[in-house]
């Protein structure tokens, strides 16, 4: 569900995005995703989806890229380890993920900011993961 108020992952924990010109709610709207039918919408549910994605790209906009990008690392880092942990372990979806993180971790470099360390040790760990379920001999 949207919100003024939502969170983005960072590698120092979750953090609150809302926009700062934005009063806090007590009590959440109910959400046009919310739905547990598959009824038709309406004109008004349209309208309400779309300012709900205006919304939820404008806080999007505000957040640092650093973590935005960091977010996204740590997506492909739960995508290896999801692979890696299979069985059996689908090793070739594995690395093209832990690639990918690799691109991002390793050509981004200090680009990153503060996040940057920890997605190398992260990196790092997957891909010695990779290595030890790996087949002998395929890198």
């Amino acid at each position: 569900m949207l919100s003024n108020m939502s969170t983005i992952w960072t590698p120092g924990g979750e953090r609150p995005v809302r926009r700062s010109d934005e009063p806090v709610k007590s009590e959440p709207t109910k959400s046009i995703f919310d739905r547990e039918s598959d009824e038709d919408f309406t004109e008004q549910d349209i309208a309400q989806a779309k300012k709900e994605l205006e919304d939820a790209r404008a806080q999007l906009a505000e957040a640092p890229a650093e973590e935005v990008i960091a977010n996204h690392c740590y997506g492909l880092f739960e995508l290896a380890a999801l692979y890696l942990s299979s069985s059996p372990p689908a090793l070739s979806k594995a690395k093209l993920a832990i690639d990918a993180l690799g691109c991002l971790v390793d050509g981004l470099g200090p680009r990153l900011g503060e996040p940057h360390d920890q997605m190398k040790e992260a990196l790092a760990q997957i891909r010695l993961a990779y290595i030890e379920l790996g087949p002998k001999g395929e890198s």
